[in-house]
């Protein structure tokens, strides 16, 4: 069918995955919903129940059998779209129509098919995750080694090395595996729990056994693949389940953001670049720019998953007694383009990983704009043990600091500490020395080897589950 004169959203269409946009699909949505009728009959069956195998095995045959456009018209009927899915299930599944939602609520299909997707949602983007945290891993193991310019107030400090810096990403993203891990591990199943949570109408099915209704909940939440389901619920299983969901989900935007942030930033010194393809147009006005465009683009999408944080905030504030409806607008908009934007954003994030380039003439060249500043008390403690004067050595390169600093601010010329220490016949013990002293290795303090053992006590162990799905490469067509 050709959208091209309608709306659709550039989650499914440009950023996600073709995987994730199927999870969300009305195919997967409503076969889901046929399946749960199938398993609350094949239960209530099993439970003593008169429904015969004739009617689950024609139901089984139509899970996916659906024809949306009588759904259509059975719902600017009814207006109601459960009710509207029950009559076109039951129109091709003539003998089973009469035990079609026998018992059921409108949020038996909706609130279970719900979990069902969001639990395969995570299933999709954890992989991803971790895929990230892998790459990012084998970039600071590659660059923990070399020096770089540490920044604080975004004003150049202390020296680190970039992969060091590379650890304060992957730190964050296993603070987002294991929140999202959590997220996904918690979600029960709603089960089979009535109108108002009471399962009222399944003890009238089943004349007040009430042992046979705990089973039924037991068998189809079994049946669905959960362990267990929440032992109470309103109409619907309580809307802060979602929030928790939509938390992990948001506080992964900020990670991301947070990374592709600085990605942007070191690009801008030139110090490395995302992948830029040997056709891309950086810009359609400037030939030779080289826009950070993934980068862009994630923040871009992070900033959207952060934000739906505070649509499940508000709706679970306004979930008045057992249930009100203004969730469900609001769900069927954010929980799809959540996953469908952590998926995209986690795509790109891979792409980016997987093709940094390093520029490590350029980060040398700016570290020496700085270090001899950074130095000073290094070329104090030297002066010191060659028998200077600490207070006199102090007050000489105070001097010289301050004129090479007017040469980089006044005139923008080079940073010239060095060479004026060079020059000058004070500082002649420790000449000789004088390219040890501002060796940047020196100034990197522990970073390699914090390197070394975050990545093997930390990371490692924690995306070790995941080793089978951590070859697969991250390609954007867009």
């Amino acid at each position: 069918m050709d959208h091209h004169d309608k709306y659709v959203t550039p989650l499914g269409s440009r950023y996600s995955s073709e995987e994730m946009s199927n999870n969300f699909s009305d195919i997967a949505k409503f076969s889901q919903w046929r399946k749960l009728w199938l398993l609350l009959a094949r239960a209530q069956q099993q439970l003593g129940l008169d429904i015969t195998n004739e009617q689950l095995q024609e139901m089984e045959k139509n899970l996916t059998n659906i024809d949306f456009e009588l759904a259509r018209k059975e719902e600017n009927k009814y207006r109601h779209d459960v009710m509207a899915h029950v009559h076109t299930f039951a129109a091709c599944c003539p003998s089973a129509a009469g035990i079609i939602h026998l018992g059921a609520t409108s949020c038996y299909v909706t609130d279970n098919a719900d979990l069902i997707i969001i639990r395969n949602a995570f299933n999709i983007i954890l992989p991803k995750l971790a895929r990230c945290i892998d790459r990012l891993a084998k970039f600071a193991n590659e660059y923990k080694n070399l020096p770089i310019l540490g920044f604080t107030h975004l004003q150049p400090a202390q020296l680190t090395t970039l992969g060091k810096r590379a650890t304060l990403w992957i730190f964050d993203l296993l603070m987002d595996l294991r929140n999202l891990t959590r997220a996904r591990n918690d979600l029960r199943f709603r089960g089979v729990k009535g109108t108002t949570g009471t399962q009222a109408s399944f003890l009238a099915l089943f004349n007040n056994n009430h042992e046979k209704v705990k089973k039924l909940d037991k068998l189809v939440t079994k049946m669905a693949g959960f362990d267990s389901a929440y032992i109470v619920t309103g109409q619907t299983y309580s809307r802060k389940v979602d929030v928790d969901i939509l938390n992990a989900l948001g506080s992964l935007g900020a990670s991301l953001h947070k990374i592709a942030t600085d990605i942007r930033l070191l690009a801008s010194m030139k110090q490395l670049e995302e992948p830029f393809e040997k056709s891309q147009i950086g810009s359609s006005a400037m030939p030779y720019k080289r826009n950070p465009m993934r980068c862009e683009r994630t923040c871009g999408l992070a900033r959207h998953l952060m934000t739906l944080v505070s649509n499940a905030q508000h709706t679970a504030a306004v979930q008045w007694f057992e249930r009100t409806l203004d969730d469900s607008a609001n769900r069927r908009i954010t929980l799809a383009e959540a996953f469908l934007t952590a998926d995209g954003v986690l795509r790109t994030m891979q792409n980016i990983s997987e093709g940094l380039v390093v520029y490590p003439k350029v980060i040398h060249k700016q570290i020496m704009q700085e270090l001899p500043f950074m130095a000073s008390e290094n070329i104090i403690m030297a002066m010191v043990k060659a028998g200077a004067n600490r207070q006199e050595c102090h007050e000489k390169l105070r001097v010289l600091s301050h004129e090479a600093g007017r040469v980089v601010k006044m005139e923008g010329g080079n940073n010239d500490l060095v060479e004026r220490v060079k020059l000058c016949e004070y500082f002649a013990p420790i000449h000789s020395s004088l390219n040890d002293i501002l060796d940047p290795v020196l100034f990197i303090g522990r970073a390699p080897e914090q390197v070394d053992e975050f990545l093997n006590t930390e990371v490692y162990p924690k995306i070790k589950s995941y080793e089978s799905d951590l070859a697969e490469t991250s390609i954007l067509t867009i």
